[in-house]
């Protein structure tokens, strides 16, 4: 990945991107060429690992994966108009561009084909994203066959590469006009962001 300086992730923002991944696109290369599915992950710290689930019948974990998955697991992202800069007034030599954090994730994939390890991984994976279902609130035979119909994964992590585009480049002023736009725009969460990492004056 391509990560200019003023855009470099500490492991302060890698550690808060991985403790919320949402779904991230599963990569993998195997014989036939690249296979991705998109998917959602929780973080497990003490194993330092992503965790997950595919569908049974998605046979992207029947393909043997050549060398390192990957996992590209984003944060928020935003299309930033050059009508906010300020310096749009001054000298007009602006462009459009998009704001973004994202990761990529590189470890080895491990497939567990076992109901107690999937049914662990879809337990804490609703306690993260279904504060109002508990996989309790169904039938035990209901859910019996839904773990039936998916498999774990886990990609033990070997290294990650973050980059956290948010107009730190830019002057100020132009900070404080993506911040304006944004929020006019409706996008309070992405303003926030751009404000919390927009650098010291």
């Amino acid at each position: 990945m391509y990560v200019p300086q003023h855009f470099a992730a500490t492991e302060d923002d890698v550690r808060s991107l991985l403790a919320n991944p949402g779904a991230g696109e599963l990569v993998t290369s195997t014989a036939d060429g690249l296979v991705a599915t998109l998917l959602p992950f929780v973080h497990d710290p003490s194993r330092h690992a992503l965790l997950g689930h595919v569908a049974r019948n998605n046979d992207q974990w029947q393909r043997p994966a050549l060398g390192e998955a990957l996992v590209i697991v984003r944060g928020p992202d935003a299309h930033i108009s050059p009508a906010w800069y300020a310096s749009k007034a001054e000298h007009g030599r602006v462009v459009p561009t998009w704001n973004y954090i994202t990761a990529h994730v590189y470890g080895t994939l491990t497939v567990h084909d076992s109901p107690e390890w999937v049914e662990n991984v879809v337990r804490r994976l609703t306690s993260v994203h279904e504060p109002k279902w508990s996989v309790d609130d169904a039938p035990p035979a209901f859910v019996a066959g839904q773990l039936r119909a998916i498999v774990g994964v886990e990609v033990t992590i070997c290294r990650v590469e973050a980059k956290l585009k948010l107009s730190q480049n830019r002057p100020a002023a132009d900070i404080d006009g993506v911040v304006a736009g944004l929020r006019e725009r409706g996008d309070e969460a992405m303003a926030e962001t751009v404000q919390r990492h927009r650098p010291p004056n």
